[in-house]
C-alpha cells in the first residue's frame, strides 16, 4: 500500500486544510469574518444579480441544506437579500446588498493575497500548471460528488 502522503485524496484534504486557514487569515486581517464558502456565494450572486438559491448552490458545487444555511448567514449579516421572484412566486432570488458589495471590495486584495500564500512553494508556470491539472481532475469527477458543479458562470454545464 502507498505511504498516504502519497494518496491524492489525502494531499487534496491537507490542501483544503491549508486553503481555508490562509483564506481565513488573510480576510480576519481585512477585517472581515466571511468563510471560503460565504465568499464564494456571495461573489457568485454578485455576479448573476437575481439567481435563485438552487442554481447557486449548482454554481458553487455546494449541497441545498448548505446553501440555505450560508445563505440564511449573508441575509443575517445584511450581504444579501432574499426577494420575491417576479417570474416564480414560490421562489426567491438573491440580491447583494450595498453592504454585501461593501465587503466584496474590502477583502478583495485579501482574497487574491491568499491565492498567491497557497501557491507559493510554486512557480508561476508551475501554478498555473497546478490549476489547470488540478480543474482536469475536478471536472473529470464532478459527477460522483454529492454536490456536483451544475453550471459554470457562463451557463454551460461544467466539465463541457
Amino acid at each position: 500500500m502507498r505511504d498516504v502522503d502519497e494518496m491524492p485524496g489525502h494531499l487534496v484534504r491537507r490542501f483544503q486544510q491549508v486553503a481555508v486557514a490562509v483564506f481565513q487569515a488573510e480576510v480576519g486581517a481585512a477585517g472581515s469574518d466571511l468563510t471560503p464558502v460565504q465568499f464564494a456565494a456571495l461573489a457568485a450572486a454578485q455576479s448573476a444579480p437575481g439567481i435563485d438559491q438552487k442554481t447557486l448552490a449548482g454554481l458553487i458545487a455546494y449541497d441545498r441544506t448548505t446553501i440555505t444555511g450560508v445563505v440564511d448567514r449573508l441575509v443575517y449579516k445584511g450581504f444579501l437579500e432574499r426577494r420575491a421572484s417576479a417570474k416564480d412566486r414560490r421562489a426567491h432570488e438573491l440580491h447583494v446588498t450595498a453592504e454585501g458589495d461593501a465587503v466584496l471590495k474590502q477583502i478583495a486584495p485579501a482574497v487574491e493575497a491568499a491565492q498567491t500564500v497557497m501557491l507559493r512553494g510554486l512557480s508561476e508556470d508551475e501554478a498555473g500548471e497546478f490549476l489547470r491539472l488540478l480543474k482536469k481532475a475536478v471536472d473529470a469527477v464532478n459527477d460522483l460528488s454529492r454536490a456536483p458543479m451544475r453550471a459554470s458562470r457562463t451557463g454551460e454545464d461544467a466539465g463541457k
